[in-house]
């Protein structure tokens, strides 16, 4: 038997209130070639976003702190073009994220999963429809991506990433042990013991929605630290968040520096796990603070990490040669060799 009444969340389902339906938005084919309205639509975007300079605020507790020293954002293939500016972090910048990561927890930690994952669900559904062109026009001009690259990784990915992972949670949640004859077993699930620190790279806006949403479906808070280089979507993911329904303080987004961040956070006796994406090297470094400062920690954090070390092909013998050519080259070469 299950502790709690399990609504049945598939991937590809979205959730209105609790109520689980298809979503027409990502079932419908989407069609960039030159001229359809799709093409259009997100053209003008992009040109929309290149047009302004925008102001990409640290976000703590729900509220954008003011810029200060502001650093320019610039597009990859055109480092003249400034799209927009953040605040370099500072420690008090991040004792505050941690704070409010802290004070949402109590409330959100008890929040029964099916609606945390209701929340996330409905996140899915506002990157497939109205943050879609949004979404992919930052990822395409901040991280310099094709309508091809952008549409798979900002908009269907991250989606994916959305249903998937609560279809997984009521995976989780619903396995109990077993209750013989004259006994009740239960098994519950509760966050960990503080908040969870998420830095995320650049070649994936999908990695930063994913690694900063996925502990606060399972109770817990975040303290979001992306890449500089994706600070665009990464603002943009923040308004979906927002909108979808994550409460204050359960998803902080502080920019800049990953050493300052992760140097003060690590040190923070309530510092409960990483969510890492990045180098091998650096991965290194922050297992190596985690393990410095243990003795400081309330309990032991979980440590969570994906690095290098990619590129291996096995091509079988049945394989097309000129489609065989055509992928080695793209796994290659296609944005610069810098994506899975």
């Amino acid at each position: 038997m299950s502790i709690h009444p399990v609504p049945t969340f598939a991937p590809g389902a979205v959730v209105s209130g609790r109520i689980a339906t298809t979503d027409p938005v990502n079932e419908a084919v989407r069609d960039y070639r030159p001229g359809s309205p799709e093409a259009r639509s997100l053209s003008a975007e992009i040109s929309r976003v290149a047009a302004g300079v925008r102001a990409l605020p640290h976000v703590v507790a729900g509220v954008e702190l003011p810029l200060t020293a502001p650093v320019d954002v610039t597009a990859p293939h055109d480092h003249a073009h400034v799209l927009g500016r953040y605040s370099e972090v500072t420690d008090e910048v991040v004792d505050r994220a941690i704070a409010a990561a802290l004070e949402a927890r109590a409330d959100w930690s008890r929040v029964p999963w099916w609606d945390r994952a209701a929340v996330l669900l409905r996140a899915a559904e506002l990157v497939g429809g109205k943050y879609r062109d949004e979404l992919n026009a930052t990822t395409m001009l901040g991280q310099s991506k094709t309508f091809h690259q952008a549409e798979i990784d900002a908009a269907c990915e991250t989606a994916d990433f959305f249903r998937y992972n609560a279809h997984f949670a009521q995976q989780i949640y619903e396995a109990q042990p077993p209750s013989p004859a004259g006994e009740f077993n239960m098994l519950d699930h509760k966050g960990l013991e503080g908040f969870v620190l998420s830095v995320t790279p650049f070649n994936f806006t999908a990695i930063g929605a994913n690694l900063s949403s996925m502990p606060a479906l399972m109770g817990n808070t975040v303290v979001w630290k992306p890449s500089e280089k994706a600070a665009l979507s990464a603002q943009v993911l923040m308004a979906v968040f927002a909108e979808a329904g994550f409460p204050p303080g359960v998803i902080n987004l502080v920019h800049g520096s990953g050493a300052v961040v992760t140097d003060r956070a690590m040190q923070h006796e309530r510092f409960a796990g990483l969510a890492f994406t990045g180098s091998t090297a650096v991965f290194r470094q922050l297992w190596q603070k985690a393990a410095a400062n243990l003795d400081a920690y309330r309990s032991y954090p979980r440590i969570v990490g994906e690095t290098g070390g990619k590129n291996a092909v096995v091509a079988h013998a049945s394989a097309d040669p000129d489609a065989l050519l055509v992928a080695l080259v793209r796994g290659a070469f296609e944005f610069q060799g810098q994506k899975c």
